[in-house]
């Protein structure tokens, strides 16, 4: 099977209304004018099935034995990629006010794992969620996701991969111009 381009693959995003235009505030409390709400996207099975597909072929020489994604967002994507590499799947998810291991979840000393989110922007929630399994002795060989919206500037101690990779525009609080100050502000994702 070909591999999906970039373009298809916004085109599925487009098309499930999940890349969004306006005035957003990102997890990472910078600003925007564009906002992928994945999980718009992620509630088509058949989307699903198509970018786990792509991510998959792009980490299967990982050898991971687990995929580990941080709730909410990476969780349905993850379960994919976990599904299609025929690994176990486990997440991350807050517990006052910080990502932790729950469920009884657990890590086996030296355990291959793949972090799979769906968007990043500045990487918090991925940086935690490696220092999380590495203090459970696990050993990440990789970070996967849908949309680098860092072009690829943000990097990680290990192998990244992404389905898109672009430069979305973002301002600090306090900077921001004058069209988007004068627009609603919105705060979709997950807190």
């Amino acid at each position: 099977m070909p591999a999906v381009t970039e373009r298809e693959i916004l085109d599925i995003f487009r098309k499930n209304g999940a890349l969004l235009e306006g005035h957003f505030v990102l997890r990472s409390g910078l600003h925007s004018r564009q906002y992928f709400q994945c999980a718009l996207a992620l509630q088509q099975m058949p989307a699903v099935e198509k970018l786990g597909a792509e991510l998959t072929a792009k980490v299967r020489s990982l050898g991971a034995k687990t995929v580990v994604s941080p709730a909410m967002g990476g969780l349905v994507l993850g379960q994919e990629v976990a599904r299609q590499l025929g690994s176990r799947f486990i997440f991350v998810e807050k517990e006052e006010g910080k990502l932790a291991l729950r469920r009884g979840f657990k890590i086996a000393p030296g355990e291959k794992i793949l972090i799979v989110e769906d968007v990043i922007t500045k990487g918090g929630r991925v940086e935690e969620t490696m220092n999380i399994v590495r203090a459970h002795g696990g050993q990440v060989v990789g970070i996967a996701m849908a949309v680098d919206r860092s072009d690829g500037t943000v990097q990680f101690s290990v192998p990244m991969f992404s389905l898109v990779k672009m430069k979305v525009e973002t301002f600090e609080p306090n900077k921001l111009p004058a069209d988007l100050a004068a627009m609603p502000v919105e705060k979709p994702g997950s807190k």
